[in-house]
């Protein structure tokens, strides 16, 4: 049967933006939730790290799995297993259970993601991959980046728990849509997992996850750097294992790295998670510790880049369906940058919100044309066979992007600050006193060059790929 490949893409859009979405979403629910249940720090924070640490270890699996065993169903089982844990999690009774239900989520997240890259590759051709990869990359930059607001949202109005609710309606849509339009795609004959390099694969994304996530928490001592070095380890054993079987069902097949488009992009999608982190993290801390805004306000005032970005976003794929992936890429890369620039300057000690808004607009521009040609750029000449390996290491980089901005801009802030005299511990009393708000922000200022560097260079790295002329003359 023929299948729209339009309504293909309205059911992994769908599954995608629940996973992206509670990424970001619980973290304005932290007070009310600890409150709750009763939660100490340690397991307030796991109930935000545990998520990313089961979906990032398990993507690369996924994306396999997918290529094994057909992504249809991959989609639609991790689909459910998804929504089932968003209801465990909204009624979760102790830190315990929901941290244990949030695993679950993580693992049916890497389940489902890596194969809405690769079913968008399979039934969109070449000509129309732009637009389609466009919505995709609009739908999953605002999930993750209107997170806060939706959260602030309904904490202030519904409470905690439909902040994991929201996912239900989402889910069992987007698993109806996927069994009635998603095509089916499995390999021919016996179908084997790589065991050995799934083991390897995900014990050292595991290591070097938990390293980024508690590093600063552990003052980056001893014992963390000892876990990142064994992570790097592992996965270079994981490496040699997949070098002796690459005629066997490989976990990772080398055609996919030795695609020189594919190896690029790889490196330099992180950028995009890197960027939009850090700028949240640190606009966010602006907004409410100098600017004096409530959680609520300030998500608000943030959501003018991601809502640009949606607007824009679909009309970039129109671009790259004429011009290519590779301009189309270097010019949201450098809006993106600009506007971090713009949003730096307008941080200041007597600073108002309004200040940082030509700032926003030019990143929301960056955003919606950058979201989604390093996909494009990447998948273009992955063979169908190895597309969901592809997609799961992709997102691999992807989310360590994120994870590796949020260690290294946290760490370069509270440098920052000690060199300005202001001690990181007042961040805890909420609104910082105006005799130190200029060392504060000048710290700000300071941090708001590790995601304007991490973007300049993928800019240069972008250089490098191989371009095809225009497809749509």
């Amino acid at each position: 049967m023929n299948r729209n490949p339009w309504l293909v893409l309205v059911a992994l859009v769908l599954g995608q933006v629940a996973t992206l979405l509670d990424t970001t979403v619980v973290n304005v629910a932290v007070p009310t939730l600890a409150a709750d249940l009763g939660a100490g720090l340690d397991s307030v924070l796991w109930v935000i790290n545990a998520y990313v640490l089961a979906f990032t270890v398990l993507l690369v699996t996924g994306g396999r799995l997918g290529d094994l065993f057909g992504q249809r169903r991959m989609f639609v089982l991790g689909v459910t297993l998804f929504t089932l844990a968003s209801v465990v999690c909204g009624a979760a009774q102790s830190p315990g259970q929901l941290v244990a239900a949030r695993v679950v989520q993580g693992i049916g997240a890497a389940m489902l993601v890596p194969q809405t890259l690769s079913l968008l590759t399979i039934v969109f051709p070449e000509e129309k991959r732009g637009a389609a990869f466009g919505v995709w990359g609009a739908v999953g930059g605002l999930g993750a980046a209107v997170g806060p607001t939706v959260g602030g949202l309904l904490v202030d109005t519904l409470g905690w728990r439909w902040i994991f609710y929201l996912n239900v309606p989402l889910g069992i849509a987007a698993a109806v849509l996927g069994l009635l339009w998603l095509p089916e795609h499995a390999s021919n004959g016996r179908r084997r997992l790589d065991v050995l390099g799934t083991v390897l694969v995900t014990t050292g994304l595991f290591l070097l996850t938990y390293g980024l996530i508690e590093g600063e928490r552990h003052g980056w001592d001893g014992t963390i750097q000892l876990v990142l070095v064994a992570g790097v380890l592992v996965l270079a054993l994981f490496v040699l294992a997949e070098r002796g079987r690459q005629d066997r069902e490989p976990l990772l097949p080398f055609a996919v790295v030795r695609d020189r488009n594919f190896s690029l992009m790889a490196v330099v999608v992180a950028a995009l998670p890197l960027g939009l982190g850090a700028m949240l993290f640190l606009t966010l801390l602006h907004l409410q510790s100098v600017a004096g805004l409530s959680a609520r306000d300030a998500g608000l005032t943030i959501a003018v880049a991601p809502l640009l970005s949606a607007v824009v976003a679909p009309k970039s794929g129109a671009m790259i369906d004429r011009y290519g992936g590779k301009p189309v890429l270097m010019a949201g890369f450098a809006l993106f940058a600009a506007g971090i620039v713009g949003i730096a300057f307008a941080v200041r000690a007597d600073g108002q919100w309004w200040h940082l808004l030509p700032g926003l607009v030019v990143l929301g521009f960056g955003m919606g044309v950058g979201g989604s040609p390093a996909a494009i750029i990447a998948m273009r000449d992955v063979d169908q066979s190895m597309s969901g390996a592809a997609s799961g290491l992709f997102n691999t980089t992807r989310l360590c992007g994120s994870l590796l901005g949020s260690a290294a801009v946290g760490a370069l802030l509270q440098a920052r600050l000690t060199a300005e005299g202001v001690h990181p511990d007042l961040l805890k009393s909420g609104v910082v006193p105006p005799a130190l708000r200029e060392g504060f922000a000048d710290a700000l200022r300071f941090a708001y060059l590790l995601p304007v560097a991490a973007l300049v260079l993928g800019v240069l790295l972008t250089l490098g790929v191989r371009a095809r002329e225009s497809v749509v003359n």
